[in-house]
């Protein structure tokens, strides 16, 4: 289904960074795409197999290729959940930008040997084991293969194109969840914890450097021991990719603290200027709080800003990443297909390819959480809402998985009539020109990739000449 509504066109405002001022992308059109679908796998309920759509979204522009990165499953960190990620293919206007026609066309399950690498929490709690909670993709230009960001970790891990896991980066002291006094890690929760990344708040956006050379990855918000629930200001760790060590730590100012507030995505435009996306957890989700949404795109600059790698930027002095005004709205054009209200969980961002007109493609994708919810028992229900609703959560219908009887909430069971739906993904295409985007700069190819061009263009000049002879 696609639905264009409320184009807005809202003018940049200029950060006291002093950055230049950038133009806002433009809306196109978005897909409300099925919340009940299966990826590849080979599953075929909601726990081993339904399609879990936008942690992060990445485009290879060697490949010319989708990605979409699922997170830790529909268990909340309790279920045995096999991760992945997924090869989408898009149809794109090539004159308009418009998409449509979403297919899966590759699942890639994560594994460590002949293990999965899956979404139950860590236990013992001071291991991180095979627990893995994807939420940000790249692919490294030089190899082909992924990097992925983990939340439990915070980790950084590469793995290769069918998903085995190849090698784990350093994750700096300072981010390890732990007790500041004993040191004991605890990655599972933030009990007995005062240092260190808080829990589900790891490493949320990825980045890679066109060259290659570096991944960066940035945690969901404040550490602990800089703020913790009600710190804005969060990190960007540099790694070198060849090592897998980090060579620098940068400070991020977010909008505000409370109400969820956090960042959900990091894409390079090049070695150090990135898009960063930050939100609130407002909106329409499995259990959100509906209340005012809040969704924003930024432009940051790494030049000038100090390492704070041995800093606390609690009570430290540096100098923060320099950050624009508002660059896109998130919240400002929304759906038919879900009562024109605003998701709560825009986490994934890309940039696209180049079309026909000039422009670039910018794809922005929402996390539905599969459509489920965990009762206080831990009973996991399938959700469905009546997205033309005041407030589509208070009037959901939780139902047993795979089922549509024996429900509670505003019905014992769902109505045929197709009123009630569970949570689509979503996706929004916007356009950009060229010289808005400014300084961006594409991956390079992998090795191997020149020369299939250049025997590809002798092979077409070949050619012509035979048939001008």
């Amino acid at each position: 289904m696609i639905s264009t509504l409320r184009l807005t066109s809202a003018a940049v405002l200029l950060a006291c960074s002093g950055m230049a001022a950038q133009a806002a992308p433009s809306f196109v059109n978005g897909l409300a795409l099925d919340g009940a679908a299966l990826d590849l796998s080979g599953g075929s309920s909601v726990n081993n197999g339904r399609l879990g759509y936008f942690s992060d979204i990445y485009y290879d522009t060697n490949r010319n290729e989708w990605w979409g990165l699922s997170d830790r499953g529909p268990g909340g960190g309790t279920l045995n959940y096999d991760t992945r990620v997924q090869r989408f293919t898009l149809d794109v206007d090539q004159n308009t930008g418009a998409i449509s026609n979403f297919k899966i066309a590759e699942t890639v399950v994560f594994k460590s040997g002949s293990q999965g690498l899956n979404g139950i929490a860590p236990n013992p709690k001071s291991q991180l084991g095979l627990a893995h909670d994807p939420e940000g993709v790249v692919i490294n230009p030089k190899n082909g293969n992924f990097l992925i960001s983990d939340e439990y970790g915070p980790s950084v891990r590469e793995f290769n194109r069918s998903g085995e896991l190849l090698r784990t980066f350093t994750t700096p002291a300072n981010l390890i969840p732990r007790n500041g006094s004993t040191g004991l890690a605890n990655y599972a929760d933030d009990s007995g914890n005062t240092a260190g990344k808080r829990t589900n708040r790891g490493f949320e956006g990825l980045a890679i450097s066109p060259d290659g050379k570096y991944a960066f990855a940035m945690l969901q918000s404040a550490m602990l021991d800089e703020g913790g629930g009600n710190g804005s200001v969060n990190r960007i760790v540099k790694f070198d990719i060849e090592t897998g060590t980090a060579v620098a730590q940068y400070a991020y100012q977010m909008k505000r603290s409370g109400q969820g507030q956090g960042i959900s995505a990091l894409v390079a435009i090049n070695d150090h200027e990135f898009y960063v996306l930050e939100r609130n957890n407002r909106g329409v989700g499995v259990g959100a709080e509906f209340a005012t949404a809040d969704k924003e795109v930024y432009r940051i600059d790494l030049n000038g800003a100090s390492d704070v790698s041995s800093i606390n930027l609690s009570t430290g002095s540096y100098t923060k990443v320099s950050k624009s005004g508002q660059i896109l709205d998130l919240d400002a054009n929304t759906l038919a297909a879900l009562g024109n209200k605003s998701p709560e969980k825009w986490e994934g961002l890309a940039i696209g390819p180049k079309l026909a007109n000039g422009k670039y493609l910018i794809l922005a994708g929402t996390d539905n959480d599969y459509s489920v919810t965990q009762n206080a028992s831990g009973e996991q229900l399938d959700v469905y809402f009546r997205f033309g609703d005041a407030d589509p959560y208070m009037g959901s219908i939780q139902c047993p998985l795979g089922q549509t009887t024996g429900c509670t909430g505003a019905a014992s069971s769902v109505p045929t009539d197709g009123s009630y739906k569970l949570l689509p993904g979503v996706l929004h295409a916007y356009t950009i020109d060229a010289a808005e985007l400014g300084n961006y700069v594409t991956a390079v190819p992998e090795p191997g990739t020149w020369a299939l061009m250049v025997v590809g263009l002798l092979a077409v000049g070949a050619l012509a000449r035979r048939r001008q002879a």
